[in-house]
């Protein structure tokens, strides 16, 4: 499978096309829109997420609530365009309405790509740049995702995300029984976490950054229960799933950091310490002891549960702006105010579960797939039942 997306932060609409998704899958609006909903929430959002409610429209590739085989195209309308129209327009400003457009960007934020992305593109209105470059471009990547979401679910691996650290304050590490477990309590917490006194804190550190102009940042957790055995590979670089998903993480706006299982912490320990030892019985097949690998050896699941981890830095955009450079006259000015959120953590999370889904989703029909679900479902099952008698 791969997608692209297309649309500005405030352009009348922001569109993605899928190609490669099977034929026979079962998917309607809402299965997307639900996922839309989840990521426009969470406790430190901005004022644009009371004016967008995104509503997802399958323009291509499903017809009576399945999927053709054929490209998908989904589209979700920026209700905000409407005040954006003569700014965010396509075609050209006469003389005197660009006198008068003062929205024109010549002050770059430090931490945004505005001054290195008009640099490369030659662009003296930075807005150019930062409507692109804007998280926005995420709520396609979220409805992409939601479609990746839909073909684990229905091969039964599942996918759930929670936020472990907000502005230094640390969840502690909460046992769950499941991931419908796992899901259920984030679900019912402002900013998705699994512990409820430390998401207490949370809220209360967002609060205190937008009180003083400010914004925080934190770490995202995602875990992935029911991926076969083996899936990726060791044979090629580029096809080490860790390697895909490490870079899936690091797309997504302002992340800065990445780690699978225990990560940087298998630095500190030795190796009989790092090391999951193999066990086997009839019923399960190949199992492990323990999970620091989370999920992942040599570029390859080993059946145990994938657990990634992103590091989302301060959103740039501050009401207390940096320092900087008007690139028109060079003198220094404080940096671009554009609406923002104070804290976009939690809506992170969201975002890093429909990343990883879709490179899990991707990687599953690149070993399995055929053109249809049943026979994708047909291929694991008979995959799986090899490996538990390997």
């Amino acid at each position: 499978m791969r997608y692209i997306t297309a649309g500005e932060s405030h352009g009348p609409q922001l569109t993605t096309i899928i190609e490669g998704v099977p034929a026979g899958l079962s998917i309607v609006a809402d299965d997307i829109n639900e996922e839309l909903l989840r990521r426009q929430k969470g406790y430190g959002r901005g004022r644009r997420m009371q004016i967008e409610t995104d509503q997802v429209q399958i323009v291509s590739g499903v017809r009576h609530g399945e999927t053709l085989g054929s490209p998908i195209a989904l589209v979700v309308e920026n209700r905000d365009f409407a005040h954006w129209t003569k700014i965010m327009g396509a075609e050209p400003l006469t003389e005197q309405e660009e006198k008068e457009m003062k929205r024109k960007v010549t002050k770059p934020r430090p931490g945004h790509a505005d001054l290195n992305g008009a640099i490369k593109y030659g662009h003296r209105d930075m807005r150019n740049v930062l409507e692109r470059s804007s998280a926005r471009e995420t709520t396609v990547r979220v409805a992409a995702g939601a479609v990746a979401k839909k073909v684990l679910a229905e091969l039964g691996i599942k996918v759930a995300g929670h936020v472990i650290e907000i502005g230094g304050v640390q969840a502690k590490e909460i046992t769950y029984s499941s991931i419908e477990e796992l899901k259920s309590i984030t679900e019912e917490s402002p900013v998705r976490c699994l512990d409820d006194e430390a998401g207490k804190q949370m809220m209360k550190a967002i609060d205190d950054a937008k009180a003083n102009g400010d914004s925080i940042g934190g770490i995202v957790e995602v875990v992935v229960e029911g991926m076969p055995i083996g899936v990726g590979s060791y044979v090629h670089y580029d096809r080490k799933l860790d390697a895909k998903l490490a870079a899936a993480i690091m797309s997504i706006n302002a992340f800065k950091g990445v780690e699978i299982g225990i990560g940087f912490e298998a630095a500190r320990r030795p190796g009989s310490e790092v090391h999951d030892e193999i066990l086997w019985d009839e019923e399960h097949g190949y199992t492990r002891r323990t999970n620091n690998a989370g999920g992942l050896e040599g570029g390859m699941t080993t059946g145990m549960p994938i657990v990634v981890r992103g590091v989302m830095k301060p959103i740039p955009t501050l009401y207390k702006p940096l320092q900087s450079v008007d690139i028109d006259t060079k003198e220094p000015f404080s940096a671009s105010i554009e609406r923002s959120d104070s804290c976009a953590v939690p809506a992170a999370s969201v975002v890093a579960e429909a990343v990883v889904a879709w490179e899990l989703a991707t990687a599953l029909l690149e070993q399995f797939g055929v053109d249809r679900m049943d026979l994708i479902r047909e291929n694991i099952e008979k995959h799986n039942e090899y490996a538990r008698g390997f």
